[in-house]
């Protein structure tokens, strides 16, 4: 049986460390048996053989993608190619495509307070991306979303009034999957910069969730 094959494409605002971070999970993909293929521009969506790889990995931040590339990149996961992705690296990728973000789920618009302690609820704990994965405290930008209400919501975490005192108790989505055609969509909020992947949780509920998307 031929192993599944995966795309990475990293661009963007080196601030979110994306070529680091494409070569992490490239790594573990490749520990998972995939055959992965690095690309640092967004031209690889617009390819015709986009669709076939089982596994779409946006990494890219503050960009611009052309109109030929999204609709590529759509049709590819509504026929069945899976996406994942993470932080702004893939929910702060194309401010100026809502088509994208209907797709993805959620856009971000806020990370009260910048790098600070938080905490992540795991809310879905049945859910084999996060089973057997308790609540735990993250350093990192906690991520103040506009998400879809069809979303599938596996971890939260909850805002306090530090920064903004008129989100105090506000309960956000961190990780979420959803369907979009045939396509499988995972995201998770966590990873502004490489060395998160550290994290142990932070690292399994990735791994897990690119595996479910993936064909």
């Amino acid at each position: 049986m031929s192993n599944k094959k995966a795309i990475i494409v990293w661009g963007g605002w080196e601030g979110h460390t994306p070529e680091a971070s494409a070569n992490v999970v490239k790594d573990m993909l490749e520990a998972q048996n995939f055959d992965v293929v690095l690309d640092s521009s967004t031209e690889a969506f617009a390819d015709p053989k986009l669709g076939e790889f089982d596994l779409i990995i946006p990494a890219v931040t503050m960009s611009r993608i052309e109109k030929e590339e999204l609709q590529n990149l759509l049709a590819c996961i509504r026929a069945g190619s899976g996406i994942a992705g993470f932080h702004g690296l893939m929910c702060d990728s194309f401010r100026n495509e809502p088509d994208y973000q209907f797709m993805t789920g959620g856009q971000w618009v806020a990370h009260p307070g910048d790098i600070i302690d938080y905490r992540v609820e795991i809310t879905k704990s049945d859910d084999p991306i996060v089973a057997g994965i308790g609540d735990f405290d993250y350093r990192s930008e906690q991520y103040y979303m506009h998400f879809d209400p069809s979303i599938e919501v596996l971890a939260t975490t909850r805002f306090d009034g530090t920064y903004f005192e008129e989100i105090d108790g506000v309960v956000m989505p961190v990780v979420w999957k959803r369907t979009y055609g045939k396509g499988r969509v995972f995201y998770s909020s966590l990873g502004h910069v490489a060395d998160e992947f550290k994290v142990p949780q932070m690292r399994s509920i990735f791994e897990r969730g690119a595996l479910w998307a993936a064909r």
